[in-house]
């Protein structure tokens, strides 16, 4: 598996993961405004939902979104709209914030439950059917025809989440770190604001792209 074909997945699936996109913006939404457990939480959700992809990959399931228009299209709908519904409600959080009030406590994320933020990182995984193409068509670039077609796919997803975990560990406690600039409700409408309207914009791109 050390081979130049490996080191290339690995140069590209690393481009694939540290790039922004969808996952990144639902975790940079909960770490910056509910927190990093919560942030944590969203990203479990996501890595299940990478986990569902690999799995289906794995079983030739995946394939069939890449042969179906219509679940494709179906799929990109539903995550499109379930994104922008993110969005919405994310804008929506941000009229009731009070810019002139003075926080008691010197940080405290707003509350959320651990189930909410893992729930919509599963959705906003599972139903962007970008991930499952990935699945479907990305990784069997790397599985020769003399390989065991079955086992390399396996170890190639599970490289790749593994590298999705390490990513995004880093990136939630990086980020963290920002969270004392967070007490200021001023700061959280404007993060709320931001956030929505990142949600939004990438729930219309998901909707109207193709393949």
């Amino acid at each position: 598996m050390l081979d130049g074909q490996f080191v290339a997945f690995l140069g590209v699936a690393g481009l694939l993961v540290v790039t922004p996109g969808v996952d990144m913006a639902l975790v940079t939404k909960y770490v910056l405004v509910n927190g990093q457990r919560a942030a944590f939480a969203a990203m479990a959700g996501i890595i299940i939902g990478h986990v569902a992809w690999a799995a289906l990959s794995v079983a030739g399931l995946a394939a069939l979104l890449n042969a179906s228009a219509t679940a494709f299209t179906a799929l990109k709908l539903a995550g499109g709209a379930y994104l922008v519904y993110l969005g919405l409600v994310a804008l929506w959080q941000s009229r009731g914030r009070d810019e002139t009030a003075v926080p008691a406590v010197p940080v405290m994320a707003e509350r959320t439950t651990g189930g909410r933020a893992f729930r919509q990182g599963l959705l906003a995984n599972l139903l962007n059917p970008k991930a499952g193409m990935f699945y479907a068509v990305f990784l069997p670039q790397f599985v020769l025809v003399d390989d065991p077609v079955v086992l390399k796919t396996a170890v190639l997803a599970f490289v790749f989440i593994a590298m999705v975990v390490v990513w995004f560990a880093w990136y939630i406690l990086a980020i963290g770190k920002m969270a004392g600039l967070l007490v200021r409700p001023r700061v959280r409408k404007w993060v709320d604001r931001a956030t929505g309207a990142v949600l939004i914009a990438l729930g219309l791109r998901l909707a109207v792209e193709r393949r």
